[in-house]
């Protein structure tokens, strides 16, 4: 286990691997060098994971190569057969995997500490000798259990709100502040007491405290919030992933886990401040979220006006610009392919076509930005919010396609709202606003009511968005 140490070729294969997860977090922060990213990463991860088998020959190579080929087959279709709809969900996953894997190391670096070079003593016993775990090891082990059964648990709940096997309304309990601050608490301690007592007990009701945190802190978030969760999540895996990288003595690991559990938190702390929510707030387990209202049902009795696809195809050809927002709505239709075409024919007519992404849009960080790319979208007509808000009012036509809650008023007016706070794309302020949705009887994922879609100046053209999509450009046609 301390091959770095002795080989200086072990510590420089680590560094080069290091400054390639370096290069492809830098790549990862636009979509236009997204994939040059994604390859320093994998060349990254492969140098790491070569040198490591490379210096371990002597423990099972066999089994760990078979291990490896199932777990990369099982990556591989898993990655072919998801839809871009449900990549949130296979993120979370994902991460509930590496908390996992941080929780079994623990637990095997615990029941065999002399194979991972972490005992320094064995104390005879009655019985079978008893090795002690070095203090500072086991400072890393307690936190690295801990923070990997905190991912993992959070992970699955993560996952299951966005399946939709759970609801996307916060699940408030009574008294969570001081159920979640006493476990927390309790957690800490343990870690602490830890290091003077090893006993079974001490390490297995640490294991356990977390689990069910990781339940707790994440039941209370409601779908508003759930692009914050997944990066937060990811800060979790890498933290978990940086402690065991300690205990296995692998720089590599420290340096990989450190990378994301730095880079997870920034980005969460970045998503924070642009739907104006409380870093501290939303990783205490949903702190501002409110008991519903009542409010959610969408209140269809309303005046309304419905729009055709020819209606709205002779509205955008007669613009000067028109502003696209993407929702979630267009990953489940899968509607991007059509939606650039429809770009490209306005652009045919002289009109000036610019793309407004909010940046919790969908269900993770970059979502909306991931589908726009992958539809050929170019890069200098994708905005963000705070760049293109101001141009709503000067613009004729907001086409939403699939965005609700990003797209509320109510954000800005109405208190008792869950999402109220968050900043949103002003597209009420347009001249016309068409309005693409399934039908007026669904609200968003937060289950909020949207009032755009009563405005005077809003057509609702109600179809699945990829069909009313291909039918506006054949009208276009």
């Amino acid at each position: 286990m301390h091959d770095v140490a002795v080989n200086p070729w072990v510590a420089l294969a680590y560094l080069v691997a290091g400054v390639c997860f370096i290069l492809a977090l830098r790549g990862l922060s636009s979509p236009a060098t997204s994939q040059r990213g994604n390859r320093f990463g994998m060349i990254g991860m492969t140098i790491a994971v070569v040198t490591t088998l490379v210096t371990h020959l002597n423990v099972g190579i066999w089994e760990i190569v078979v291990a490896i080929g199932i777990g990369a087959a099982i990556g591989l279709v898993t990655a072919r057969r998801i839809a871009m709809t449900d990549m949130p969900q296979l993120v979370a996953a994902f991460h509930s995997l590496v908390g996992l894997a941080a929780v079994l190391v623990g637990v095997a670096a615990y029941l065999n500490p002399e194979a991972f070079g972490i005992a320094d003593l064995m104390i005879p016993m009655i019985g079978d000798p008893v090795a002690i775990i070095r203090p500072v090891s086991r400072i890393e082990l307690g936190l690295g259990v801990a923070i990997g059964a905190i991912t993992f648990s959070g992970s699955v709940i993560a996952f299951l709100k966005l399946n939709g096997n759970m609801g996307g309304k916060p699940i408030l309990l009574p008294g969570r502040h001081v159920i979640n601050l006493a476990v927390l608490a309790a957690i800490v301690g343990l870690v602490a007491y830890f290091v003077t007592d090893q006993s079974p007990a001490i390490f297995w009701t640490i294991t356990v405290l977390s689990f069910v945190i990781g339940f707790l802190l994440i039941v209370p978030i409601g779908g508003a919030d759930m692009p914050v969760v997944v990066s937060m999540l990811n800060s979790y895996s890498g933290w978990a992933a940086a402690a065991m990288g300690f205990t296995l003595h692998n720089s590599a690991m420290i340096i990989t886990g450190a990378l994301v559990g730095s880079s997870g938190a920034i980005l969460s702390y970045i998503m924070c401040r642009a739907m104006n929510r409380s870093f501290l707030s939303v990783i205490a387990g949903g702190f501002g979220a409110v008991a519903d209202s009542g409010g959610g049902a969408a209140k269809e009795q309303r005046p309304w006006k419905r729009g055709s696809a020819e209606d709205a195809a002779f509205l955008m050809s007669q613009a000067e610009q028109v502003i696209i927002v993407p929702g979630y709505g267009m990953a489940v239709a899968q509607a991007q392919h059509a939606l650039r075409e429809m770009g490209d024919k306005l652009k045919e007519h002289g009109v000036r076509v610019k793309y407004a992404i909010h940046p919790v849009a969908g269900r993770m960080p970059g979502h909306m930005n991931v589908l726009l790319a992958e539809a050929n979208v170019p890069y200098d007509e994708v905005f963000e919010l705070e760049d293109i808000n101001g141009e709503f009012a000067q613009t004729d036509v907001a086409f939403v396609i699939g965005a609700n809650d990003v797209t509320n008023p109510a954000a800005k007016t109405d208190k008792t709202s869950p999402i109220y706070g968050m900043p949103v794309l002003d597209v009420e302020k347009a001249k016309t606003v068409l309005f693409i949705k399934r039908s007026m009887g669904g609200v968003g994922y937060a289950g909020v009511d949207n009032d755009v879609f009563y405005m005077d100046n809003t057509m609702m053209l109600l179809a699945d968005a990829k069909k009313m999509v291909e039918e506006i450009v054949k009208s276009l046609d």
